[in-house]
């Protein structure tokens, strides 16, 4: 059976206050800050793996919720019935947008299911119906998918997101025995692709890190 939704908060909660109790003694932490990190309120369901896999995830956002989180939920649009079937919604729900079209898709993600391409675009269709908070987000690795504009625009007015979040790419992790620097975009490249699609899509730049080579946008 499937992990209980309290426990995993429980869970969360206490891995937390572990990693850092070696900090209460630094003379150099803000006590104030210590104490209020022992009561977390931001919960972040992505990066470990596709959250939407978990067939409890209406309830574990509802248990967060009960418990006065904030959610942040990131999915790749693989299960669009599990985002429809969700019982209640995250604070702010993330899509992230791989490719502008099949071809790149499925040379970018590697899909071990034959419709993955029409199962992003079923959830690209079911993000407009959400009332919460609904990002794109446009992770873009040189020499990969950081082209065709003109395409990724056609999917952004598909999914009428509240904003757009071209990333580019960085070689961290198992990632780096794939790709590596040379697919690294510069964050001028990046925010030159965000003015391309400001041209297309009506979204505007608003905000920009070039440290971590993000562009946020909304129209």
């Amino acid at each position: 059976p499937p992990d209980d939704p309290s426990e995993i908060v429980e869970g969360g909660i206490r891995a937390q206050r572990e990693l850092l109790s070696g900090f209460k003694g630094n003379p150099e932490v803000n006590p104030q800050r210590w104490r209020e990190a022992q009561h977390p309120n931001q919960a972040a369901i992505s990066l470990a793996g596709e959250p939407t896999l978990y067939p409890l995830l209406g309830s574990l956002i509802e248990e967060l919720h009960r418990r006065g989180f904030t959610t942040f939920l990131v999915s790749n649009g693989t299960l669009p019935e599990r985002l429809e079937g969700l019982e209640v919604e995250p604070t702010q729900l993330y899509l992230t947008l791989p490719a502008p079209d099949r071809e790149t898709y499925e040379r970018v993600c590697r899909p071990r299911i034959p419709d993955g391409w029409e199962r992003l675009n079923r959830s690209l269709e079911l993000l407009s119906s959400f009332s919460c908070r609904r990002v794109l987000r446009l992770t873009l690795v040189k020499g990969l998918n950081l082209k065709d504009p003109e395409g990724y625009a056609k999917l952004v007015e598909k999914a009428e997101p509240d904003f757009l979040e071209p990333k580019g790419y960085f070689p961290v992790g198992y990632s780096r025995q794939r790709l590596g620097p040379p697919f690294m975009p510069s964050h001028r490249e990046i925010r030159d692709f965000a003015e391309r699609l400001q041209g297309l899509t009506g979204y505007r730049i608003v905000d920009e890190v070039p440290v971590s080579s993000v562009v946020l946008m909304k129209k």
